[in-house]
């Protein structure tokens, strides 16, 4: 006879405040099987705690069920808590009365029917719930970073630094990211290069850290403490062993009209090219779209071949491939950053129309010693000094009125970053006058406000509460911007130079195809989403996956720089392990009912499961060969897709049986 223990906790007020606790434990406390049933302030705490192990011990409790928050939140909690007092940490079961119900409802009644009806169920389980033990599984010492940006840099160091081996995977040809494009940072005004281009240098230079640039990750096997990843190598038709950087190959180039994308498109580079001068690694990369010399091999010819006569090193390789190398890695590091939103959509801004309209990024590169112009600040139309800028902020974010064309969230850096802006103007071209139209201005962290106010006072940057309208290009080569001053309640009217854009950040393109492949969970914005907002904030749900910078959401430097180093150390908690303990709620088939169908191997996301043939004893003692499903349970992670795709049956689940599933769904009703 199973003797099952009840604890119902108020969760302060979280609970108590829209369920009758009592009731609750009071009604559950009348089924058989329940020998004690109890409520108290907090479970979660010392003397809940306490009073949980005391009766395990004092009433020979068989089973333990919580009714309190989600398991996502205290189930490690309630089960360690059980294992002190004796008891299988498996034989614990949660019914999740707070997300469930009381933060659902505000009526009481309805509220006390439901948490009853939820702890009726878990009890139901845990009668049935059987004593799990935990296996152990080897862990690979290495660990892989998905991103070279400033976050990705910094994991890798930190890790690094306590001494295990990290891989930097970066689709672009250098690390650096986005920092290294901008020329300075806020609130401080500190030079962005010079900040991150020596962090660059150590990477490169660091025993255990290999950069793998130009690639990007196209297939993932495996669980956390074993991954394999398949990683795609572009081929750079430049052999990076033998590249001194010399830059003699550039200089041989003739094709100079080739698109600058380090620069946004706002000058040319040529077909071979390193993108700045302090690139890691510094290696040319021939952009076969616009190479003579490939071109021309397209079509069965020879032609150009300049930068490989230059190249005193034979570094230059045009028969170079794409090539796939495969590494397991015990631990992963999803640093993958944002990119601005596309901005055509908008084009009631004229940013289409116009190159006097540019992006904030643009706008940064503008500014920057190693940019298009050499940091003068030129109108792209005709290169003259603009005397007016305007500067429209939340373009593309908090677009709650239309989703379609931005997103509804804030993009937390943009009061900021144009704040910047407006003081970078002012104080290298004092005779520029500076307008910022905003709705709001958030300033939230460390002098960050004191920032923005300098730039009012000392500057004298105006600021507009309103929205911009319309920017309309004129005949004299001018902008018209048309916008609302709320304060004043009017329209304006501010003949521009220039008008600036604060383009909403968004999670980068790879972002999603990566979150498939790793078998992790996104929210609607295509950001990576954390295992818990406020105790797992830089773990994924997906075991031995972490997130760092603004994969996971829009943030500043400091505080991408920060998370960073909290994935590292959550990584190289998991490094320093030799083994890991796997979960026992493992799938496991019935071979007498299994078909062979293979429904179960084309769901499985963790490619746990496989067939065998198996030997069974037919009718008069014969043999029978049958094709049966195997379950690989240090790769299973009890997601439970494959009891549900089996037509015949014969695949179950370890913890959540289908009889236990049936026995929850009996006692609701």
């Amino acid at each position: 006879m199973e003797r099952i223990g009840v604890f119902v906790c108020h969760c302060g007020t979280n609970i108590a405040g829209t369920v009758d606790v009592a009731k609750v434990a009071e009604e559950v406390g009348k089924m058989p099987e329940v020998v004690y049933s109890t409520n108290y302030t907090y479970m979660c705490s010392s003397a809940g705690q306490k009073m949980i192990e005391d009766h395990i011990k004092e009433d020979k409790l068989t089973g333990v069920v919580l009714c309190s928050c989600s398991p996502r939140m205290h189930e490690k909690t309630f089960r360690s808590c059980a294992a002190r007092a004796g008891l299988n940490q498996f034989k614990v079961e949660i019914a999740n009365i707070r997300e469930q119900t009381s933060w659902v409802g505000k009526n009481i009644e309805e509220n006390t029917e439901k948490a009853i009806a939820l702890a009726k169920a878990a009890v139901a389980k845990t009668v049935l719930n059987t004593p799990l033990t935990e296996g152990e599984t080897p862990v690979t010492k290495r660990a892989l970073v998905i991103g070279g940006g400033i976050a990705g840099i910094t994991a890798a160091l930190d890790i690094a630094d306590a001494g295990f081996p990290v891989d930097i995977v970066e689709k672009k040809v250098t690390v650096g990211g986005k920092m290294a494009m901008l020329d300075k940072t806020f609130p401080t005004l500190d030079c962005a290069s010079c900040i991150v281009t020596p962090k660059m240098t150590e990477v490169s230079q660091n025993p255990n850290i290999r950069i793998l640039s130009y690639s990007e990750v196209v297939g993932v096997k495996g669980y956390i403490g074993n991954f394999t990843i398949d990683i795609k190598r572009h081929a750079r038709y430049v052999d990076e062993t033998k590249c001194t950087g010399c830059g003699a190959c550039i200089e041989a180039c003739p094709n100079k009209k080739v698109p600058n994308d380090f620069n946004l498109n706002l000058d040319n580079k040529k077909a071979i090219y390193i993108p700045f001068a302090q690139a890691v690694p510094k290696v040319a990369t021939i952009d076969a779209n616009y190479c003579l010399h490939q071109k021309a091999a397209k079509n069965g010819k020879d032609a150009c071949g300049f930068c490989q006569k230059a190249c005193g090193v034979g570094a230059i390789d045009f028969n170079m491939q794409d090539e796939v190398i495969t590494e397991k890695y015990g631990t992963i590091i999803v640093a993958t950053g944002y990119n601005p939103i596309v901005l055509t959509k908008f084009d009631e801004y004229a940013y289409s129309q116009s190159p006097d309209v540019v992006s904030s990024l643009e706008f940064e590169r503008l500014c920057n010693a190693s940019g298009p112009t050499s940091g003068h600040l030129k109108r792209p139309s005709d290169g003259k000094e603009p005397k007016n800028i305007v500067f429209v902020q939340c373009v593309g974010s908090r677009c709650a009125a239309d989703a379609t064309k931005g997103h509804e969230y804030c993009s937390k850096i943009c009061c900021m970053y144009t704040a910047k802006h407006a003081i970078l103007t002012r104080d290298h071209y004092p005779d520029t006058n500076v307008w910022v139209f905003y709705i709001d201005v958030r300033t939230p962290g460390k002098l960050f406000d004191e920032f923005y106010r300098r730039a009012v006072e000392q500057y004298g940057v105006h600021y507009i509460k309103g929205q911009v309208g319309k920017v309309t290009p004129l005949s004299d080569g001018t902008l018209d911007v048309q916008g609302s001053d709320l304060i004043l309640n009017k329209q304006v009217h501010i003949k521009a130079d220039m008008v600036v854009l604060a383009a909403s950040i968004e999670a980068d393109k790879s972002a999603r195809p990566l979150a498939t492949m790793l078998t992790t969970s996104m929210d609607n914005n295509d950001f990576f989403l954390e295992a818990h907002a406020k105790l797992r904030p830089v773990e994924s749900p997906t075991a031995g996956i972490f997130l760092a910078g603004c994969c996971q959401g829009p943030k500043d430097i400091p505080e991408t720089v920060a998370q960073s180093s909290g994935a590292a150390a959550k990584a190289i908690c998991l490094l320093v392990k030799d083994s890991l303990k796997t979960n026992p709620c493992t799938a496991h088939p019935n071979e007498n009912l299994c078909n062979g169908c293979g429904q179960c191997v084309n769901v499985c996301p963790y490619g746990a499961i496989s067939y065998v043939d198996k030997d069974f004893r037919g009718p008069n003692r014969t043999t029978i060969t049958r094709h049966v499903s195997q379950v690989n349970t240090a790769m299973c992670q009890g997601c439970g897709a494959c009891t549900v795709a089996c037509p015949s049956g014969a695949m179950d689940l370890h913890g959540f049986s289908n009889s236990q599933i049936l026995a929850e769904v009996d006692a609701v009703l």
